[in-house]
């Protein structure tokens, strides 16, 4: 059993020697904030398990600290029940946007279809920027990707593969139209177990399936039970996702910029990343989409470290989910 308390984690490209993360290093007096605010979080949420377990009558260790993290022991009768492990993500975020003024535009970058090939995954821990990973369910490389991807500071969510209208290159097991609830839970249950690490959800294709408001009346609730916020990819004009979610009380967003990569080229890829800059800053939050191909990587290397000469700060994708 884990849990992991989020905090914000506004971040930006990399400092120098601070190979290994995601996210990008953090300056001495931005690193003593950090780790306050880190110590507070998990003395919070210590608390806040304390109280759970005696309603249960169970007794908690002390905590176990190990850098951002915690592990903790739940017993019954002196007999280990649970682990628990507390991580505070917003410890790992990096301070070189920290003198941003506050109301600066935020820019998320999330990358779907990883799962199958490992060295796609190892070439975006490389980046050192802060990049959400959507992963596919049941691939060879799922649950490796998802916890690598955590360790080194990256966002994690499952790429909940969907019926598209064409039908295109479906999935083992996807949601389509006609799915009971019971169906609908037993499916995501499944997929989100497959990718442990999950935050949050986006849709892989699904533009027959997000256009579809009985199966999204089904979906959200699941979604809302398991803990995870929604983001609507929207592969379709006619989608009713995002809408179906805040009303059934998902934290949720939108992709609301152009696909990054739909045209596999360098200068293309850029071009589109810095109309999702423009796009930020002319609606205060955006979400960019694009996938782990060698010439996105290359323009998201070259383009994003700029972000911040531009006014734009770099996050995650929960940071924009409301």
């Amino acid at each position: 059993m884990q849990a992991a308390t989020r905090g914000q984690a506004d971040t930006g490209a990399s400092a120098p020697g601070d190979a290994g993360t995601c996210k990008s290093g953090i300056g001495r007096g931005a690193e003593r904030n950090v780790n306050q605010d880190s110590a507070r979080k998990k003395r919070d949420s210590g608390r806040q398990l304390e109280g759970v377990a005696t309603q249960h009558h169970l007794t908690v260790d002390a905590a176990a600290a190990n850098g951002n993290s915690s592990r903790i022991t739940l017993r019954s009768a002196g007999v280990a029940t649970h682990h628990i492990e507390i991580e505070v993500l917003s410890a790992r975020a990096a301070a070189n946007n920290d003198n941003l003024p506050a109301g600066t535009a935020r820019l998320a970058i999330l990358l779907d279809d990883l799962g199958s090939d490992r060295n796609a995954a190892d070439a975006i821990f490389a980046l050192q920027l802060p990049i959400t990973l959507s992963v596919l369910p049941f691939h060879a490389h799922s649950q490796e990707i998802a916890q690598e991807a955590r360790k080194h500071g990256c966002e994690v969510m499952l790429h909940l593969p969907m019926q598209s209208v064409a039908n295109e290159t479906p999935e083992q097991q996807e949601l389509r139209p006609g799915l009971k609830r019971e169906e609908v839970e037993d499916i995501v249950t499944k997929m989100l177990q497959s990718v442990p690490e999950a935050d949050g959800v986006n849709n892989h294709q699904g533009s027959q399936a997000t256009s579809n408001g009985a199966l999204m009346d089904e979906l959200m609730p699941v979604l809302r039970d398991a803990g995870v916020f929604y983001v609507d990819s929207r592969t379709t004009t006619e989608t009713v996702a995002y809408d179906t979610a805040k009303r059934d009380g998902v934290k949720t967003a939108f992709r609301n910029v152009p696909f990054l990569d739909d045209v596999q080229n360098k200068t293309a890829v850029k071009r589109q990343l810095q109309i999702a800059i423009r796009g930020a800053k002319e609606k205060g939050e955006a979400i960019a989409i694009g996938h782990p191909h060698a010439v996105t990587l290359e323009a998201l290397r070259e383009v994003l470290p700029e972000a911040k000469k531009q006014g734009v700060r770099l996050v995650l994708v929960s940071d924009v989910v409301h």
